[in-house]
């Protein structure tokens, strides 16, 4: 192979490996709405219920570096919001509710509305302010029903 055809090639695979990686990054942290019509079951996951406006449902491992930061987090947000519930939920040893979830990374949180229907997903580590915000629309959305 000739030297300039395999620097070509080299250097295409450094693009595409960046390319995936900004992507990769872009998405980690977002919310996505779901929709679904799925309720869940506080029972399932070893609660005795949810909180009456909204519920913050955090899926953690035992190794997960982030999560530990994620749970404070998430515990302050509904600390200081009436109606508003955290739940932690270690799938260590729970890969059945990892599965149902579609679970691939951990902190993985699921923003419920009073119903228990899953309404925003967050894959990685959410900022607090998106979180915050996804809350008011919810609340919003709530209020105007």
């Amino acid at each position: 192979m000739d030297l300039t055809i395999a620097l070509l090639v080299t250097a295409a695979l450094v693009a595409v490996a960046v390319g995936a990686g900004i992507v990769y990054r872009r998405t980690q942290g977002r919310a996505r709405a779901v929709n679904t019509a799925e309720v869940v079951d506080p029972r399932r996951l070893g609660a005795d219920g949810l909180g009456e406006e909204a519920t913050l449902l955090q899926f953690s491992t035992e190794m997960c570096s982030r999560c530990p930061g994620v749970h404070r987090m998430l515990s302050d947000i509904a600390a200081g919001r009436d109606g508003v519930r955290h739940l932690d939920v270690d799938l260590t040893h729970r890969p059945d509710i990892a599965q149902h979830f579609r679970v691939l990374q951990t902190p993985t949180t699921l923003v419920l509305d009073r119903n228990g229907a899953i309404r925003t997903r967050f894959g990685g580590t959410p900022g607090r302010a998106v979180v915050e915000l996804e809350l008011t629309r919810l609340q919003e959305e709530s209020a105007r029903a």
